[in-house]
């Protein structure tokens, strides 16, 4: 025979270590805040030709590409991802026109300098990596392999460090004795709660991009992706070495299966018409 009391109160210690337990888990797994994006131009490259941008890309057409960093912000978090340049290290083969130092250009979005309390380096290029030292409180989230590579093998005997400004090395040294650069280590890393970091497919040596939960996600590629027209064609970034096309193709397939399925969702590095598809006041694009 069932004792009623017996059973009502090993029911009742049941339920509320399940509510324990599932409290805890709700704890050791917040909800990720609910990020805004922006877009914020910070220069325009005039007159580069799409078909070295896309491969098989049309030869005849041309367009003043975007000098992009992202600024994502929530939970107390505010984060640039790529931080531009300042040196002018390339300038002589890339012009600019309309610069505005990136340190002021966020101050468009409403951000001083010093509240920035994250950036994440897609890749070590002069233009995605250039400003980390305009940003004096901020953690630099970058590649573990990326570091490593561009701090010591690009510059030994048979390494490349094309598009690397050594200043800017000296730069990510730096902080790294200050214990502001925070290492990521492959593929699929959570970062900051809703926030993935994603190795993509040799533009440097560990380039990687990002995906943003919320309804509905976002993927910001930088140059994993250069342009809407990557995608639209299933064409990989024309900078890639021949050999890496594939994976390059792989992984932007990757990118819109992250987004939800939704390609126009998938931000691209270097597109002007980031600044068209979403409201734009000035420099700055409202992406969510």
């Amino acid at each position: 025979m069932v004792n009623k009391k017996r059973f009502a109160a090993v029911s009742a210690s049941s339920i509320c270590l399940t509510l324990l337990c599932l409290g805890g888990a709700l704890l050791a797994h917040p909800a990720a805040p609910d990020y805004s994006i922006q877009a914020i131009r910070y220069a325009s490259s005039p007159d580069v030709p799409v078909s070295g941008l896309v491969v098989d890309g049309p030869k005849d057409v041309r367009v003043d590409i975007a000098m992009v960093v992202w600024l994502i912000r929530g939970g107390g978090h505010t984060i640039l991802f790529d931080s531009g340049f300042h040196r002018d290290t390339f300038l002589k083969y890339f012009p600019m026109k309309d610069y505005l130092r990136p340190d002021e250009a966020v101050k468009l979005a409403g951000v001083q300098p010093e509240e920035v309390t994250d950036i994440v380096i897609s890749h070590a290029h002069w233009d995605h990596m250039g400003g980390i030292d305009l940003f004096p409180k901020a953690n630099v989230w970058i590649q573990k392999d990326e570091y490593r590579y561009y701090t010591m093998d690009a510059w030994q005997p048979g390494g490349n460090h094309g598009g690397i400004d050594p200043e800017d090395v000296k730069q990510l040294v730096q902080l790294n004795t200050e214990g502001r650069i925070k290492l990521v280590d492959g593929d699929n890393v959570e970062i900051f709660p809703g926030i993935r970091a994603y190795t993509g497919s040799r533009h440097t040596y560990a380039s990687e991009y990002l995906r943003v939960e919320g309804s509905p996600p976002f993927v910001l590629a930088s140059d994993n992706c250069y342009l809407y027209l990557n995608l639209a064609m299933h064409k990989a970034s024309a900078t890639f070495s021949e050999a890496d096309h594939a994976a390059n193709i792989a992984a932007q397939s990757r990118m819109i299966e992250l987004a939800g399925g939704n390609a126009d969702r998938v931000i691209p590095g270097h597109d002007p018409e980031q600044f068209k598809k979403y409201p734009t006041d000035g420099r700055v694009a409202k992406i969510r």
